[in-house]
């Protein structure tokens, strides 16, 4: 697989990881409870920057957890057992993700559970950095499985070379993946609501649903060809 391909392939789907309901809908309930606690938007702006700093952290560190572990697999010779276990998981997940487009909230969800609602909800009463942070760190990996899937599917791509470009693609798709959780805290502490982007949030629900599942499934496949069928291109 070249080296433009597969930059193609990390940015498309960092793109639409990044478009989540899971992770939106976390840092929109964290700055109602910010702006319900204090009236300063500078505090709003600081706490909420070490949150999504956080996620960002917590991210990279897995992925190269993940990244790792699949490169020694692969070193001793599992690569076709990578590909079709992580593929056939991910294409798993997309076909989870489209249900939730035809039959919202039926079934299987890959939404963060009910009990680890309650943990999140308790740790935003925490209104300090060592508080934010342990959400930020929390949040980041209970909602992998929300998350998770385009990601395993790009740190199995990587695991092929772990080189300095898989680290710096790696480095790439966490910004991109943060990028709407900055976007989002900057309109807030620029005065937007954050009822009318909850609001947008649900409105547009399905279709992101919709775009990650389709994404999962196109990864869980290219996957399988990857190391498989050795494909290249």
């Amino acid at each position: 697989m070249t080296d433009d391909f597969t930059f193609a392939i990390v940015l498309g789907a960092a793109i639409v990881d990044a478009v989540n309901p899971c992770a939106i809908g976390v840092i929109l309930f964290l700055s109602s409870v910010l702006l319900k606690v204090s009236s300063d938007r500078r505090q709003l702006l600081r706490l909420g920057s070490i949150y999504i700093a956080t996620v960002y952290v917590v991210y990279m560190f897995s992925g190269l957890g993940l990244i790792w572990f699949q490169h020694i697999l692969i070193s001793k010779g599992y690569a076709e057992i990578i590909g079709i276990t992580v593929g056939g998981f991910v294409i798993a997940l997309g076909c989870i993700e489209l249900k939730e487009f035809f039959w919202s909230g039926k079934g299987i969800s890959l939404e963060i559970s009910p009990k680890h609602r309650e943990k999140i909800v308790a740790l935003t009463q925490r209104i300090s950095v060592l508080g934010i942070i342990t959400l930020g760190g929390f949040v980041a990996l209970v909602e992998l499985p929300c998350t998770g899937g385009p990601y395993l599917a790009i740190t199995a791509i990587l695991a092929k070379s772990f080189d300095l470009l898989a680290f710096i693609y790696l480095l790439i798709y966490n910004a991109i993946f943060v990028a709407p959780l900055i976007t989002i805290l900057l309109l807030i502490y620029f005065g937007s609501s954050t009822l009318r982007m909850k609001q947008w949030r649900e409105k547009q629900r399905k279709w992101m649903n919709f775009a990650a599942g389709l994404l999962m499934i196109s990864l869980g496949g290219l996957l399988i060809l990857f190391y498989v069928l050795d494909w290249y291109l």
